[in-house]
């Protein structure tokens, strides 16, 4: 992999935010993890010897936590890519994903121009009640100066903390300076970006993780939809990176019969363990279709995985990540924690989903990057063109191990976003502060279109934004030379960061899906 490579596919990380959060092992959670207390022998072994020799005679100071983690993490890349060790100041946020909330103020930002720009503030929380607004700009927190931030996890840091406690923001609205005092409190972190009916009988729900609320936020969308009529739905499971074992199976519960196998894990020191289908789901008859990408890992394909073997949904996309080794989570004594993996996930018919990882971790994670430069016909079953072996479903239809979960409809990426032009737009922030300042400008404009259906069908992003993007683009770089397909690109994303801003997230995805290949492949496939 060359740096021209990885530089042309930066765009795509961008756009698809969990992949490279994948990589560095934190966001691919497998499933639930189970603590257990860990008391390590004190007797002084090898390491602790080094360490503390490095300690007493080394020739300058050293941080000896900070060589510790890392001896102890080199020593889990031999094992395989997704042990990892977790220090006592990083446990609260690991877990936070799978919890489904944090304690904070409320608020969604990002640093637009070396300032804190809030982007938006969760209804009924504790920024909502102080009375922030979206447009507001940060001055200072507490004693911190706001002022020319480059860190967004510093920020993190500020505002975040226990429930009950206070903190101050000095903000900036129009030309005035203004003060809030705000209690934070308990903000949860939805795992459902959104759910509309596409049609009279065909709806859609998207997933963003597993986490303790999932299966509820899951069900309480199927109960609307089918309320509505649906009778085909569309899983979008792209981009998620899993999470909650136990979440992921109740969900399939819903949607197959009987007590079928839904998925297996087993391991050298753990023996096999099933998980069945236990109660009438409300959705066991209706069409489903399930869109993955490679962004889709562990609990997304332990989904796909099973309702593809049952014969239950049909998969459209692309081969998903790959992740199918299971995790449990051990406390040691100081508090920190140790994730080891002790089974890996089967699927009903007895698939693996976990791709090789033997040539080691660099070579592991870059097997996705090396996905967008082959050619389409590699793409389509690269299972089974590196193994060959296959399973046979009660239906006829071939399934293929060897990692991952294979689409039954390949669609490819859009290989004119792969062009180095779109790179720059990307940096910076250019398109979210495009979006964010038209949005400030014309809000009014804007929410009158009421609903997120109407904006998507009658807005129409003005040709002068783009000439100012390309403009503000260029100083960056000496030209920009875009098609008419990457045109369209950058007018349908600031058009879809404006609805995000106006009506959330089901107003961006639902204004990405009207031009989305895999989606309209989706429909397609339900028609």
């Amino acid at each position: 992999m060359n740096k021209q490579k990885i530089s042309i596919l930066l765009p795509i990380f961008f756009s698809i935010a969990v992949i490279l959060g994948m990589f560095i092992g934190y966001k691919l959670h497998s499933n639930m993890p189970i603590t257990k207390s860990f008391f390590g022998n004190a007797s002084t072994n090898t390491q602790s010897e080094i360490l503390q020799i490095i300690q007493q005679r080394y020739v300058d100071s050293v941080d000896q936590i900070k060589i510790s983690n890392a001896a102890i993490s080199s020593m889990l890349e031999e094992l395989d890519p997704h042990s990892i060790y977790i220090p006592k100041q990083q446990i609260e946020e690991v877990n936070e994903d799978l919890e489904g909330s944090f304690q904070g103020i409320g608020i969604e930002f990002n640093i637009l121009q070396d300032t804190v720009h809030v982007l938006h503030v969760v209804d009924g929380g504790p920024s909502a009640a102080a009375g922030l607004k979206i447009g507001d700009k940060v001055l200072k927190v507490d004693d911190h100066n706001a002022i020319a931030i480059k860190n967004s996890d510093e920020f993190k840091k500020w505002v975040k903390g226990p429930r009950g406690t206070l903190v101050t923001l000095q903000l900036k609205r129009g030309k005035q300076t203004i003060t809030k005092k705000i209690s934070r409190d308990n903000i949860p972190m939805p795992s459902l970006d959104a759910f509309y009916m596409i049609d009279k009988d065909k709806g859609y729900i998207k997933l963003n993780r597993f986490s303790n609320n999932t299966y509820k936020e899951f069900l309480e969308a199927l109960q609307s939809l089918t309320s509505k009529g649906m009778k085909k739905l569309i899983l979008d499971l792209r981009d998620n990176g899993g999470g909650i074992l136990e979440e992921a199976v109740d969900i399939i519960d819903e949607l197959v019969g009987g007590d079928q196998l839904i998925v297996y894990t087993e391991g050298l020191k753990n023996p096999r363990k099933e998980y069945k289908a236990k109660r009438k789901g409300i959705f066991e008859d209706g069409e489903i279709v399930i869109m993955l990408n490679e962004g889709s890992a562990s609990a997304s394909e332990v989904i796909a995985g099973a309702l593809q073997d049952l014969d239950r949904a049909t998969i459209v996309g692309r081969r998903s990540f790959g992740k199918g080794l299971v995790q449990e989570q051990f406390t040691l004594s100081d508090g920190s924690a140790l994730r080891l993996t002790t089974a890996r996930y089967y699927t009903p018919l007895g698939r693996s989903i976990q791709k090789p990882y033997n040539n080691g971790i660099a070579e592991y994670s870059a097997e996705v990057l090396e996905r967008y430069h082959q050619p389409n016909s590699q793409m389509i079953d690269s299972n089974a063109a590196k193994n060959g072996k296959f399973v046979t479903t009660l239906k006829g239809k071939k399934l293929y191990d060897g990692g991952g979960i294979s689409p039954d409809q390949f669609v490819p990426f859009e290989t004119n976003l792969l062009d180095s032009n779109l790179n720059i737009f990307f940096r910076n922030n250019l398109l979210s502060f495009y979006a964010y300042k038209y949005f400030l400008l014309h809000q009014e404009k804007i929410t009158a279109y009421k609903t997120f259906v109407n904006f998507q069908s009658n807005f129409i992003v003005d040709q002068l934004i783009i000439n100012d993007l390309i403009k503000d683009a260029a100083i960056q770089r000496s030209s920009i030379q875009l098609n008419k397909n990457q045109e369209e690109f950058i007018k349908n994303r600031i058009k879809a960061l404006i609805g995000r801003l106006a009506w959330g997230e089901i107003g961006m995805n639902y204004i990405l899906n009207a031009k989305d290949s895999t989606f309209l492949k989706a429909v397609e496939t339900l028609n």
